[in-house]
């Protein structure tokens, strides 16, 4: 019977347990039109991305970012919309949906982070190990 009541409620909607979570992503405002989207799957391409963002507004950008060696999805992308209004309602409607089988997430796009400078060809030597001037050698 426990299985049966569980069965049923995968089938009549979310959980209050898991309403509460949406809630809580959703309560940051957005600064800016353009949507962070992850849990995409690895077949995601950006046509189809651009597809299931579409009904919410014009859209400026959708990209599904991929790995540069293999070309597979990295499980995430980027939507622009021209206004924060129609980003706000994609957020809205889209989050913690399935798109092709998994449960996407959309949160506002943050902005990249500054990179540490690349080092210098002296702190490192040929054969690929590091020197630490007060421990010595380390991998």
């Amino acid at each position: 019977m426990a299985f049966v009541s569980r069965f049923r409620r995968v089938f009549t909607g979310p959980s209050p347990l898991c309403s509460q979570f949406a809630s809580i992503r959703l309560n940051s405002t957005l600064t800016s039109p353009k949507l962070f989207v992850s849990g995409l799957s690895r077949e995601t391409t950006d046509e189809q991305f651009k597809e299931a963002f579409n009904p919410f507004g014009q859209i400026v950008e959708a990209k599904v970012i991929r790995d540069r060696v293999t070309g597979r999805s990295k499980g995430f992308g980027f939507v622009t919309y021209t206004s924060i209004e129609e980003a706000e309602k994609a957020r809205e409607d889209m989050n913690a949906r399935f798109l092709h089988g998994w449960v996407i997430f959309v949160d506002p796009a943050k902005s990249r982070e500054p990179r540490p400078p690349p080092r210098s060809e002296s702190e490192s030597s040929g054969t690929g190990f590091r020197t630490n001037k007060t421990v010595g050698w380390c991998g």
